[in-house]
C-alpha cells in the first residue's frame, strides 16, 4: 500500500505565475511527495503524489485555466490493474 495513492499531473496557464510561491504553497497545504511545480510565469508543469487530488485541483485552478489534468491510482497501477 502507497502512502500516497494519486499520481496527479497537469498543467496551468495564467500570468504572474510563481513556481517558489506554488511549490510553497503544496508544501505547507498538502500531504503528499514528489512535488514538481515548474514553468514560467504563463505556464506551470505541476506534478504530485496525494491522496487528495481534487484539493489539488481546486487550488490550481484559483491560479488560472487548468487542462491536461491526469489522475493516476497508482495502487491499482502496482497491482497491475488500469490506474
Amino acid at each position: 500500500m502507497l502512502e500516497f495513492k494519486y499520481d496527479t499531473q497537469l498543467l496551468i496557464e495564467g500570468t504572474g505565475l510563481d513556481e517558489d510561491v506554488i511549490n510553497s504553497y503544496f508544501r505547507q497545504n498538502f500531504e503528499g511527495d514528489c512535488l514538481l511545480a515548474v514553468g514560467e510565469p504563463e505556464l506551470i508543469k505541476i506534478h504530485f503524489h496525494t491522496n487528495e487530488p481534487w484539493r489539488v485541483l481546486e487550488y490550481c485552478a484559483s491560479l488560472g485555466e487548468i487542462y491536461d489534468i491526469v489522475i493516476e491510482d497508482m495502487d491499482r497501477q502496482a497491482r497491475g490493474l488500469q490506474g
